[in-house]
């Protein structure tokens, strides 16, 4: 059975900023990082474990996956994941679960 992916607003607005940020300097690479993320949400509709538990959190559910040099973090209850932010690898992950799938 595959899962269904939600993305929560603050992931969405991620992206976009990510995107944004890219497409100062390459408009092509913003458009490759963009696709490579949302590809690898597709992935976790058949393969949720695939990615590895995040080691700030001490919840087998919440798993990140690294497309270049970013952080997909997400979380699996029951068949749904959740994507909850895209980050640079580089930053401070501060997470509020609750708050991150209220919105």
């Amino acid at each position: 059975m595959d899962y269904e992916v939600v993305w929560t607003d603050g992931a969405i607005i991620d992206v976009e900023e990510i995107a944004q940020y890219i497409q100062k300097d390459s408009p092509f690479y913003a458009d490759s990082v963009v696709t490579k993320i949302v590809e690898a949400t597709r992935l976790l509709e058949s393969f949720p474990l695939s990615g590895r538990a995040v080691p700030e959190e001490n919840d087998k559910n919440v798993r990140e996956h690294f497309i270049y040099n970013y952080r997909l973090i997400y979380e699996i209850r029951d068949f749904r994941i959740f994507v909850l932010t895209v980050v640079h690898g580089k930053r401070i992950l501060h997470l509020d679960l609750e708050k991150e799938l209220e919105e």
